[in-house]
């Protein structure tokens, strides 16, 4: 794999470890090329809230100078959204009341990150305490959508998922409550994950609905996604929801094709007042699905409150 030195940022995950382990790239450059690319465009699009630059090159160059790439996450940038608390680097919750607030600790989350060797490079924007669906709501500034700057990222990990989807980060955490990762990932073309509920631990982050919080994962492909979920899930005594369960290697569940896979689609969903070119991408969508060897099968929500 050959990358020109300035297009190091538009790498997943698994690419630039690839990259790393080869010696083809440092990890210094990568996250380099990351500060350059927010540095350049982060004025329009606006998804960090504060960026680590000082401490994020010492990180790089350390990582560097041990040479140990065996974990798939050592050197590669992410950014965290701001209502997850990390060491000695503020959490604002995009709230002034905590504008000044530095955690003595990481969440969870975190901590496995940077265990792995990851390389937070700043705190994204979200909706104030995480509430609110667009990103419109922080105190400080409103995220735009990096495809088009008029519209919105969605929310509340608006930064995250706009982060991620302008290659402003290699990857992102998020939280969802109600769909705080998917939605702004569906708005801005990129991948969310809000893992079940125990998977991962909430320990750290800022709680919005307790019994529905989870950290999550915005990524540029599924691989990724699969591959960070290996390293911040599992059981943590900080965290007594957290599942006593092992956690795979999510990587090797995912399959080639689609073939011979179940899929649903919710009948209210389509019925609900759903904006129609929605239900016409929905439509199409699935019809290639199942022209892919899928098995669409509708169901249904049979309380009218679940939709």
């Amino acid at each position: 794999m050959e990358v020109e030195v300035l297009e190091l940022y538009k790498l997943t995950v698994h690419e630039a470890h690839e990259l790393l382990v080869k010696k083809q790239i440092s990890s210094e450059e990568l996250v380099k090329a990351i500060l350059k690319r927010i540095e350049e465009i982060d004025e329009k699009v606006k998804a960090y809230i504060t960026v680590d630059e000082e401490k994020a090159l010492e990180a790089s160059r350390n990582i560097d100078k041990a040479g140990n790439f065996t974990s798939s996450l050592s050197g590669i940038p992410v950014a965290i959204k701001d209502n997850i608390c990390t060491k000695d680097l503020k959490t604002t919750c995009s709230s002034k009341m905590l504008e000044n607030f530095i955690p003595p600790y990481d969440a969870t989350g975190v901590a496995r990150l940077k265990q792995d060797d990851a390389i937070v490079v700043g705190k994204t924007n979200l909706d104030e305490f995480a509430m609110g669906s667009s990103t419109e709501n922080s105190a400080f500034f409103t995220t735009k959508n990096p495809w088009d700057l008029e519209r919105v990222p969605g929310g509340s990990s608006g930064g995250s998922a706009a982060s991620v989807a302008a290659d402003e980060c290699i990857f992102a955490l998020g939280s969802d409550t109600g769909g705080s990762i998917r939605q702004p990932a569906s708005c801005c073309g990129v991948v969310g994950l809000k893992p079940t509920y125990g998977r991962v631990s909430r320990y750290g982050l800022a709680e919005m609905a307790s019994s529905l919080d989870q950290v999550g994962i915005i990524t540029k492909d599924v691989t990724d996604s699969a591959i960070i979920l290996k390293a911040i899930a599992g059981l943590d005594e900080l965290d007594s929801t957290t599942a006593h369960l092992p956690v795979p290697d999510y990587t090797k569940s995912l399959v080639p094709d689609v073939k011979g896979i179940k899929i649903g689609i919710v009948k209210e969903y389509m019925d609900y007042e759903i904006d129609g070119e929605v239900r016409e991408t929905i439509a199409n969508a699935a019809k290639t699905l199942e022209e892919l060897g899928a098995n669409i099968v509708e169901i249904s929500m049979i309380c009218p409150y679940c939709v």
